[in-house]
């Protein structure tokens, strides 16, 4: 009792302090002590009075009583706290609160609170309806004052102009909006046209978040002036949050202005580099290599217009260039690497300067230029790996060291730069078996994101592999995936037709180094190479990629890369083992979900996974994921049977299919047989038919399994017209040249004839159908007499008028005399031998 009451006396003072505090602003305190006093004492009617009041204040003023202590007492903690709560329960906050914070927090001009004040504005901007409003009403009264005051607070309160521009909600008419939306991206490019390159960047973010959204209504409001201040920001001096906002700006107006975009753009480069100081080059340099990916074929048409890249050679080498113009200069030559055409050109005119460069620049620089010279002299004019020469093998042996030094010991720069750098380099038969053989440049590459599983959010390498805000660390997990897959790739399977047409060509187009592959790419170096890859850890450095893409997004080529590694890694039998217990199977089942996959990187998912199954126990496979796992291998035998364009079609994928397929059926307690009976059994009765062998041996195994399901019983044996055609079918099938074929077949048989006077009658009926059976009892491999012995004891001890006329013709076809001679052959096969005797009792 004592306990009781000392309990009610603490949540009392305990309430009273809450009520206390929240009274003052103090939110977090009050609530705290708010919830222990509920602890205390769940039933105290005090408690529950002031947990009602509380909650009801909660939503009225609390946060206008915490602007005010923020705005009156200079309380930043007070300030923080308020954003807290607008952020998360913004809706709730009255129009009359948010407006009357708003305007607390506009007059207060105190600048040193560490950016709170326009975290709070930006807040109530973007989650309180009532706060847009109240902003949009004032815009329409007094545009320019309006803008002024809030755009000089801060980047967030800027970006909160644009979100009520933006808000239909927030204006009475859709001609008032349209009107201020045209207004406030005015007064942005004006704010750029007034801070020269806008270093903070904030008029930049505002016009990039309008054009992002109405770029088609707003494009015509730029004037060249304007697009070329907006291009003066894509210097790569700025920072690279200004840079980025500048790149989406300049991406959205190209796209809607079209030809004169374009115009301007290159009369932008055009006239910067006739001016021919530094910093212009710097700025048009730096222009060049950002629009190169948004218009590359206007942007090359330029790089190769007469006497351009001799120019820019010439211009490079001179002594006095800065080590920013040499920077700015790579960037974009490194760009410009996207068209082929431009690749020869820098081969041609800028390849000494190149080399210097790598061997006499700045670490940074030395880097780059390391990375262009990879791309130049690794791909051709068509984007191919070049052949190698004595010339490019040198030069690429050159540059593996340095990045190879860049990678384990550089910054982050380094580490892009050198893995972009690889992934060229890569391309050459020569650097793969580099790589491969160096076991701490693999393992630098596939290191393994640090990834809790109990932890909710990603690690901080995960997020930032995959963070919106790091194109950076993006880049270089999709240049690492890029090496893995040239170290992993195999040449395509080519016959010797293709390969004397391939020769043919090659002598008609003079290029006689095409005609052999490079030695070093055969099926065993890749096998090797597939192998050091596979120790190095790389299907769990995919797996903790993959595992991203629901937070932040992993681009589909990154996802279609996984899927060929995977593939490569699946073709040699005895590695499938340990792709499964790395967790392949999970990434291969998640890759082949992803919607926005195309369909040929699918089937390669669903190939890599029918491969391991063919050699792995499908219960340590499939276990919680049976119907899935199955449909993804299914999805083999439904492809089109269509003939590409470039060839015959690849029966690889349907045989490798029927193998896994035969795997998954022949456990019951998988219970996948319905599902592929369901599915494709019209297919496999086709397969049944093919005049590809194999294919035929594949599709009869797996039908053989097929006979422990019910349905694939029923196919057989419902005594239908198609039952009995299919019938036929496995009982020719029992009489091919192939042994493997002959004896899947016979075992289906002897299923058959165990549990169904159906197919007994319907063999005795079938012209020869006895006489394929008695002929098996003396076939040369011991599997098929097996099996031909089943089907004939079966046959001949069925029950019934059916049994009485399976002895007479069985007698008739001199059976008594050919299983005699079974007996003597298979004298020490006790199974063999019994069934055989059991038979002869039945005939005697």
């Amino acid at each position: 009792m004592a306990s009781s009451t000392g309990n009610n006396d603490r949540a009392t003072w305990l309430t009273q302090q809450a009520v206390n505090l929240i009274d003052a602003g103090k939110l977090e305190e009050g609530t705290r002590n708010l919830r222990e006093a509920i602890s205390l004492a769940p039933g105290n009617q005090q408690v529950k009075a002031a947990f009602v009041r509380i909650q009801a204040d909660t939503t009225v003023d609390v946060v206008l009583k915490l602007c005010e202590r923020f705005t009156q007492e200079n309380d930043s903690k007070a300030g923080n706290e308020a954003v807290s709560y607008v952020t998360t329960r913004g809706s709730q906050i009255s129009k009359s609160i948010a407006v009357r914070c708003l305007q607390l927090l506009i007059k207060r001009k105190y600048v040193q609170d560490k950016g709170v004040r326009d975290s709070l504005i930006a807040s109530l901007l973007l989650y309180n309806s009532g706060a847009r409003e109240h902003l949009a009403k004032q815009l329409q009264g007094s545009m320019t004052r309006s803008f002024d005051e809030f755009y000089e607070v801060g980047d967030g309160s800027a970006t909160g102009l644009a979100a009520v521009v933006l808000d239909p909600a927030a204006w009475s008419t859709d001609v008032l909006r349209d009107v201020g939306e045209k207004d406030v991206f005015r007064l942005f490019i004006a704010k750029l046209l007034e801070s020269g390159n806008d270093y903070n960047g904030r008029a930049m973010k505002g016009i990039a978040r309008l054009l992002a959204t109405d770029a088609a209504k707003l494009y015509a409001i730029i004037d060249e002036d304007s697009f070329h201040a907006m291009l003066a920001s894509l210097d790569n001096r700025l920072s690279l949050d200004i840079r980025t906002q500048a790149t989406l700006a300049t991406a959205k107006y190209l796209e809607v202005s079209k030809e004169t975009g374009q115009e301007q753009l290159s009369k932008f480069i055009t006239t910067r580099i006739g001016k021919h100081t530094s910093d212009d080059l710097v700025v048009a340099f730096s222009t060049a290599a950002a629009v190169f990916p948004l218009v590359p074929t206007m942007a090359s048409s330029l790089f190769l217009s007469e006497g351009f890249v001799p120019f820019l050679a010439a211009l490079l080498e001179k002594e006095t260039k800065s080590q920013k113009v040499e920077q700015a200069a790579l960037d974009m030559l490194s760009a410009a690497c996207i068209d082929g055409g431009c690749r020869e050109a820098i081969r041609k005119h800028c390849f000494r300067w190149l080399l210097l460069i790598m061997k006499t620049g700045q670490n940074q620089t030395q880097g780059q230029a390391a990375v262009v010279l990879a791309k130049v002299k690794s791909t051709n004019a068509s984007g191919k790996a070049s052949q190698p020469s004595k010339e490019s093998d040198n030069d690429i042996a050159d540059v593996v060291p340095m990045f190879q030094a860049m990678l384990l010991d550089g910054g982050d720069t380094d580490r892009k730069n050198s893995i972009e750098g690889l992934a060229y380099a890569s391309m050459q038969a020569k650097v793969k078996e580099e790589i491969a053989i160096n076991r701490g440049l693999l393992n630098r590459l596939t290191r393994v994101p640090d990834v809790s599983p109990s932890s909710e959010s990603p690690s901080t390498e995960l997020r930032g592999l995959t963070s919106s805000q790091d194109p950076l660390t993006m880049s270089v997990a999709f240049g690492t995936l890029t090496i893995l897959d040239n170290l992993t790739r195999y040449l395509p399977q080519v016959s010797e037709q293709q390969k004397r047409m391939s020769q043919l060509k090659a002598y008609a187009n003079a290029a006689p180094d095409t005609i052999l592959s490079d030695p070093l790419d055969d099926d065993d170096h890749v096998s090797n190479r597939c192998k050091f890859v596979l120790e190095a850890n790389v299907v769990p450095y995919m797996v903790n990629l993959e595992k991203l893409l629901k937070t932040k997004g992993l681009s589909p080529s990154s996802l279609s890369i996984m899927a060929k590694i995977l593939f490569s890694l699946s073709r040699t039998p005895k590695t499938r083992g340990r792709l499964v217990q790395q967790g392949a199977v999970t990434l291969l089942d998640s890759i082949y979900k992803i919607t926005s996959l195309e369909e040929q990187e699918k089937a390669l998912a669903a190939h890599a996974l029918a491969r391991i199954l063919i050699s792995v126990d499908p219960k340590l496979v499939v276990k919680h994921r049976a119907a899935s796992i199955v449909e993804m291998v299914l999805s083999l035998l439904k492809t089109s049977e269509a003939g590409s364009s470039e060839g015959p079609r690849d029966l690889l994928p349907e045989f490798e299919g029927l193998l896994a397929l035969t795997n998954l059926a022949s456990d019951p307690l998988l219970d996948a047989g319905p599902q592929i009976v369901k599915s494709v059994f019209d297919k496999i009765e086709e397969l049944l038919l093919s005049s590809t062998p194999l294919l035929q041996r594949a599709a009869t195994e797996l039908l053989c399994n097929l006979m422990t399901c019910p349905l694939g019983l029923q196919k057989l044996a419902d005594g239908s017209k198609a039952a009995s055609r299919r019938l036929h079918i496995v009982l020719a099938l029992a009489d091919a040249e192939d042994v493997a074929t002959r004896q899947a077949a016979a075992g289906a048989l002897a299923m058959l004839t165990e549990w169904f006077k159906v197919v007994v009658k319907a063999i005795l009926e079938r012209e020869r159908g006895l006489k394929i059976l008695l002929t098996l009892c003396e076939d040369d491999n011991k599997g098929c007499v097996h099996r031909g012995v089943v089907c004939i004891q079966n046959m001949v001890t069925t029950e019934g008028h059916v049994g009485k006329r399976a002895c007479e013709d069985v007698r008739a076809l001199d059976g008594v005399a050919i299983l005699r001679r079974v007996l003597v052959a298979c004298e020490g096969d006790e199974v063999i031998v019994e069934s055989s005797i059991k038979i002869l009792e039945a005939l005697t």
